[in-house]
């Protein structure tokens, strides 16, 4: 399976002290870091997906638990709570070009809390598609995520369900979809980044 490289230098690192501590007979020591390393792998696994096809699709950016669908100052808001467990690569949700991105430093409060949105840090990535609709995708760090990754820059040019980006462990993925774009999901659904569809706009 597809590892994304941010994972390499951990999984090296870990594969590297396994041996070791095999090799001088320290085996209980070798077998919990082998398991630990193989975690790291899992964490960073970066799986294929079947894009869907068909105009109007919105896609989940992130793989998840949705925790919460709210009404934002006229937009909807789509928040996906994302544990360990879960794949952490980010994906867009709609073909389009990528207008801004703006940092921001902040909490690291339970990714699942309502407060997150506005208080951990964060990651805001502004997109517009073809017919000039604005969608907004925030990768938020949790209690454990303690690095946001955006390969995605101001000008690129995006297809639907293509990588841009990952959070490291337990962390949170809002999208704001502008009006007119219906929600095809509910509370407490599980989704995956890239195929399953949030909405569709009309």
């Amino acid at each position: 399976m597809r590892i994304a490289k941010e994972g390499y230098p951990l999984i090296f690192t870990g594969t590297t002290l396994t041996i070791a501590a095999t090799a001088a007979g320290w085996k209980l020591i070798g077998g919990v870091l082998g398991l630990t390393t193989a975690a790291i792998a899992a964490f960073f696994r970066d799986p294929e997906r079947r894009i869907p096809d068909g105009e109007g699709l919105v896609v989940s950016p992130a793989d998840g638990k949705v925790v919460s669908i709210a009404d934002i100052n006229g937009a909807k808001r789509v928040s996906i709570f994302l544990s360990p467990l879960d794949v952490h690569i980010n994906r867009v949700p709609v073909a389009g070009k990528v207008e801004e991105i703006r940092y921001q430093p902040g909490q690291f409060l339970a990714a699942y809390k309502e407060e997150a949105s506005e208080q951990n840090e964060q990651n805001a990535l502004k997109i517009v598609d073809s017919q000039g609709r604005v969608f907004g995708v925030i990768q938020i760090a949790g209690v454990l995520a303690r690095r946001i990754v955006c390969w995605a820059k101001p000008g690129d040019f995006l297809g639907r369900g293509e990588r841009f980006g990952l959070i490291m462990f337990g962390s949170r993925t809002d999208l704001y979809l502008p009006a007119g774009c219906s929600i095809e999901i509910s509370e407490g659904q599980r989704v995956k980044g890239g195929e399953t569809i949030l909405g569709r706009l009309v």
